[in-house]
């Protein structure tokens, strides 16, 4: 993604012109609880969403509004959200690496690394459940999570609620976005998802051409690597990643054993989804990414042990690696070198619009 790319917005205000965003209006505010709860104060949003995506779901509990959407744009940037204030939500989803941190596995306060590599961003408004192993049911309940990481932010809730009610300026922000009242990890939890629930990318090459009817938009290469993506005899991406009749999320929002993260005994390497459910099923199986922009969110799999899309190709034609859980879909297949080629070349076409007015607020000062 290139820094162009990335249309900047002040904190304080939305701007219409340059918004994908519809204006509907400002509502009257509410007192007390009904504000926590996230009924809607201030002017209220909706998404314009792009070709080839659904609209945006939006819980009850935390309308989307400008106020709010600036202030978690505002927090997003922000590294007074980490112990050492070295590190924001940003530093591994940086808009301009895709949302993602262009590393194998992530780095916080100190130099600490985890062990999975950072997901992206861009359209995780539609997924069901958040990380690799699906631990958080919502956006809002994902954005907690990293602040107290000890490999991450690595900071209590009181901590950063503590220094940013010192801020009398981000303090106006919180009371524009949610009334009168104090700063709580409540309240910061749900303007921030609400900016990422903005982060919306589509209408690329494959969208105009699947749903636009736009045949050309796509190379004579990326339609047969498109063919032999849907191919249940010969790809069979579509078993996971799945493309629907009038818009694609590219996953099936479930959790599978691919073999990868598997050592050279042939033991797993990290339980995945199991370390919530204890199911014997669950045993190294992860939550299936969505392909979009995935040309711009290397490295892959959930330990980034795959540098390139080629690499990810090379690695199902072989039929991942066997284990007891090895999920039965995954199979050896019988690919040419053009059709890994065709397929890199169709992956790339996944490539949809950056998101307006995502980048740091502190650029357009």
């Amino acid at each position: 993604m290139k820094r162009k790319t990335i249309l900047v917005l002040t904190a304080a205000c939305c701007v219409a012109a340059a918004c994908i965003y519809v204006w509907r209006g400002a509502r009257p505010g509410v007192e007390g609880a009904a504000k926590e709860a996230g009924k809607a104060i201030g002017t209220a949003l909706t998404l314009k969403t792009p070709l080839g995506l659904p609209p945006v779901p939006v819980p009850k509990d935390n309308p989307i509004t400008a106020e709010k959407v600036a202030l978690g744009r505002e927090l997003f940037y922000d590294k007074r959200l980490s112990s050492d204030n070295s590190v924001s939500c940003s530093t591994c989803h940086n808009p301009l690496l895709g949302f993602t941190d262009g590393a194998m596995h992530s780095t916080g306060v100190g130099g600490k690394t985890g062990k999975r590599n950072a997901i992206a961003l861009l359209n995780a408004a539609y997924n069901s459940v958040l990380f690799w192993d699906g631990r958080a049911p919502t956006l809002e309940a994902q954005v907690g999570t990293p602040m107290e990481a000890p490999d991450e932010m690595n900071q209590p809730h009181a901590i950063t609620v503590t220094k940013l009610r010192k801020d009398p300026i981000i303090q106006a922000q919180f009371d524009a976005a949610f009334g009168p009242g104090p700063i709580t990890i409540g309240k910061i939890q749900k303007a921030i998802a609400s900016f990422e629930r903005m982060l919306i990318s589509g209408n690329s090459a494959f969208d105009r051409y699947e749903f636009g009817g736009e045949k050309t938009a796509l190379s004579p290469a990326a339609v047969r690597g498109l063919a032999i993506f849907r191919d249940p005899d010969k790809g069979n991406c579509t078993a996971c990643h799945t493309i629907g009749t009038h818009y694609a999320l590219f996953t099936d929002g479930k959790f599978h054993n691919t073999g990868e993260g598997v050592d050279d005994e042939g033991n797993l390497t990290d339980p995945g989804r199991y370390t919530e459910t204890k199911l014997e099923t669950d045993k190294g199986a992860f939550k299936t990414p969505s392909l979009r922009n995935v040309a711009e969110s290397a490295p892959y799999m959930h330990d980034g042990r795959l540098k390139t899309l080629d690499d990810v190709v090379q690695f199902y034609q072989g039929g991942g690696n066997s284990n007891p859980y090895l999920d039965k879909d995954i199979k050896p297949l019988n690919f040419s070198a053009r059709d890994r080629a065709d397929l890199v070349e169709f992956l790339k076409s996944l490539s949809g619009e950056p998101p307006a007015d995502a980048g740091p607020p502190q650029a357009a000062k």
